[in-house]
């Protein structure tokens, strides 16, 4: 059986994303591809390099006949998802891959994203889509919110080492480098290529991220008690990965077990060899997510190195690998392609 897919913001590079890893997915069929701008056009004008693949033109959204969808992909701009899913039809299945349903509370939500939740009892409906940390949740899910890519890295990092209480909860250091393409599609001066090559920054430091909310939500959730990082994200001249270096105090064989015997069964997710460090260009392209652990100078602190590629593992990837549990499919259907290298 092939279940019928609508992709909602297909112009961006996650919705194109979506449309690569579907595209050869034996049990999906792209349906209706939505736009704003952009609609009217065929896909492969917006993207040429998925011209080969007989996709439907672009649409409005109310274009679409959502009767005829099994499940919908929602790769829309933060703050624009709300109103659109709460428009669809009650029993319509959804991924959605913007910040609009992470967070739990609505207060909290208010307070990063600096505007009221427009839809507050989906938000209480939605399901967290790190997969691998709630799987029975997002099986049995209509609503499924999707992580942020900086915030999914960290967690894979993190999550293990404070269920298993192998770190101190009050010395978690996250430095960050994130590749453009986290930014989104939309002209912005500080991404043109003569602003943003042959160079790199730091933004949104001293916990001002909105990512961070995330972190709050999760890493508190499972030690039953407040638990706050540093995390200082950085912007890199690349257009795909995240590299994340996290700073602990705990014993470096310690944090490698915990992490190996977490993931020991995970498809996607590569503890590697003690001492050995992943590196961005290693996942390119894919949905696998790797970690490395190695010990610091100083006895007792330990540093977790983490990589995935942003728009795959840390987005689209995920969110695919979430629609397979929803359509009681293989979780990994679609998803077990190699890396991009070099």
């Amino acid at each position: 059986m092939s279940h019928k897919i609508a992709i909602l913001g297909a112009s961006g590079y996650t919705g194109a994303e979506l449309v690569r890893l579907i595209a050869t997915h034996p049990d999906m069929e792209i349906a209706a591809l939505s736009a704003d701008r952009k609609a009217g056009q065929p896909m492969g004008a917006v993207f040429p390099h998925l011209r080969h693949l007989g996709l439907p033109d672009l649409v409005t959204i109310d274009e679409i006949d959502f009767g005829k969808i099994d499940l919908v992909f929602c790769a829309l701009p933060h703050a624009t998802s709300q109103a659109v899913i709460a428009g669809l039809p009650k029993d319509t299945r959804v991924v959605d891959l913007s910040a609009d349903f992470r967070l739990r509370d609505a207060e909290v939500y208010e307070k990063w994203y600096g505007k009221p939740h427009d839809a507050p009892d989906l938000q209480a409906e939605a399901v967290y889509g790190l997969t691998e940390f709630y799987r029975d949740e997002i099986r049995n899910a209509r609503l499924v919110a999707g992580t942020g890519c900086n915030a999914a890295t960290g967690q894979y990092a993190l999550r293990p080492l404070i269920e298993r209480g192998v770190i101190d909860l009050d010395d978690i250091v996250i430095d960050l480098k994130a590749g453009v393409s986290g930014a989104g599609r939309a002209l912005k001066e500080n991404l043109l290529h003569a602003e943003l090559s042959e160079g790199t920054h730091a933004y949104s430091a001293g916990g001002t991220h909105r990512h961070l909310g995330e972190f709050d939500q999760e890493f508190s959730r499972i030690a039953g008690r407040k638990v706050e990082v540093q995390f200082t994200p950085h912007l890199i001249p690349a257009n795909r990965g995240i590299l994340a270096t996290i700073y602990v105090s705990g014993d470096p064989d310690r944090v490698h077990e915990a992490l190996s015997e977490a993931y020991h069964d995970e498809p996607f997710l590569i503890v590697l060899p003690k001492g050995e460090l992943p590196s961005t260009r290693h996942v390119r392209g894919s949905n696998f997510a790797h970690l490395g652990v190695v010990a610091d100078r100083r006895p007792g602190r330990a540093i977790v190195v983490a990589a995935l590629d942003n728009l795959t593992k840390g987005s689209s990837g995920q969110a695919l690998q979430n629609a397979n549990l929803m359509l009681g499919l293989n979780e990994t259907t679609g998803l077990m392609m190699a890396p991009v290298f070099p």
